[in-house]
């Protein structure tokens, strides 16, 4: 196996972990504030802003964890009558944009945002948790999901995909 190759599995089985871990704990969470709430007769108020937290980083290191496995949802009628040559290329041009997008909005606003919310020393409400924390989470799959990008941009090259 390759290094790239060994790398990405690498990454790819952290992230799966590291998702297991999150999902774990949302669960958990959920649960123990459904126990308090009625069979304790109260609720801690940490548990909702744990969950909604969780659930922020489940869903953006998934969105990652999805490119990595080219699984997210994809509208590939059009796609599936080109020619090899033309899959290829579209490939890359959708790889580009991905890569792209990931740089502006995930990593470069999401260093905005973290770097704002770190200076204005923002907490959330319940866990006093600074919310640049929070959201570091953006611009590091952000940056996971440019890596992804090339990384398949060079099997497109290499003729390991072809669609």
């Amino acid at each position: 196996m390759k290094t790239p190759e060994l790398i990405f599995n690498k990454v790819n089985r952290f992230l799966e972990l590291f998702l297991i871990t999150i999902f774990t704990l949302l669960v958990l969470d959920v649960l123990f504030q459904v126990f308090s709430r009625y069979i304790l007769g109260g609720s801690f108020s940490w548990t909702e802003e744990f969950a909604r937290f969780a659930l922020i980083w489940m869903t953006i290191v998934g969105a990652a964890y999805l490119n990595a496995k080219k699984e997210h949802l994809s509208m590939d009628f059009l796609y599936q009558k080109f020619s090899e040559p033309n899959k290829r290329k579209a490939s890359i041009l959708v790889e580009v944009f991905i890569f792209l997008f990931a740089l502006m909005v995930m990593v470069i606003g999401g260093i905005n945002l973290v770097y704002t919310t770190l200076h204005l020393e923002q907490l959330s409400g319940t866990l006093r948790i600074p919310l640049g924390y929070i959201y570091a989470i953006l611009p590091f799959s952000g940056l996971l999901i440019m890596c992804y990008s090339i990384y398949h941009i060079s099997s497109v090259f290499s003729k390991k995909i072809h669609s």
